[in-house]
């Protein structure tokens, strides 16, 4: 795995060994950012299952101002924050060691003080269940960590197929690559 593009663009990262963490190709990133070019400069990125932190770190690596990695398992954690190191990047970039449902859950109904312009999420394949949990939260109780025109994105097998709509989110688009597939969603006008 590596850096595609931007500041540190060519630079390694290393993965958690084994199957529990799939992390996102290089390809499959590499569109996801071409399509999100225009709103990532100065972006607050939030990458929910981080594992090794690769998506996150591109996103910082492109101009993103502000990232925050959420991980829980050990040793996810243990690589993402050897990535972190191996690159230097420490200002702009925090690694949340707690459950992304715990995190999405910190979120007072009126409001979070930190918002985010651009949600990734990619949870373990394993764990289907999750994409409609979280997005339900994005799309509840949890949406006052939606900046105004926020996207959220969920990667998923192409075959495993998300509702158009959780809460105050609607799929606006669908991108299919290979066996994976981008699920992105905005918040309705309105809401």
């Amino acid at each position: 795995m590596r850096v595609i593009a931007g500041t540190l663009r060519r630079r390694t990262l290393e993965a958690p060994a084994g199957l529990k963490t799939r992390p996102t190709s290089d390809r499959l990133r590499e569109t996801l950012f071409n399509v999100l070019a225009s709103r990532i400069e100065g972006a607050r990125f939030l990458d929910l299952y981080a594992g090794s932190g690769a998506v996150g770190i591109e996103a910082a690596s492109r101009g993103a101002s502000n990232v925050v990695l959420v991980e829980r398992a050990e040793p996810a954690l243990k690589v993402l924050r050897g990535n972190l190191e191996k690159l230097g990047l420490r200002g702009g970039v925090r690694v949340e060691a707690v459950s992304v449902g715990a995190f999405l859950r910190r979120v007072r109904p009126e409001g979070s003080a930190e918002c985010f312009d651009i949600v990734f999420l990619d949870p373990p394949y394993e764990a289907a269940d999750e994409y409609a949990t979280v997005l339900g939260l994005l799309g509840g109780s949890a949406a006052g960590l939606l900046a105004e025109g926020a996207v959220v994105i969920a990667e998923h097998r192409r075959k495993e197929k998300l509702a158009d709509i959780f809460g105050s989110l609607r799929r606006v688009r669908l991108l299919e690559q290979g066996d994976a597939s981008l699920s992105f969603y905005e918040p309705a006008p309105g809401f």
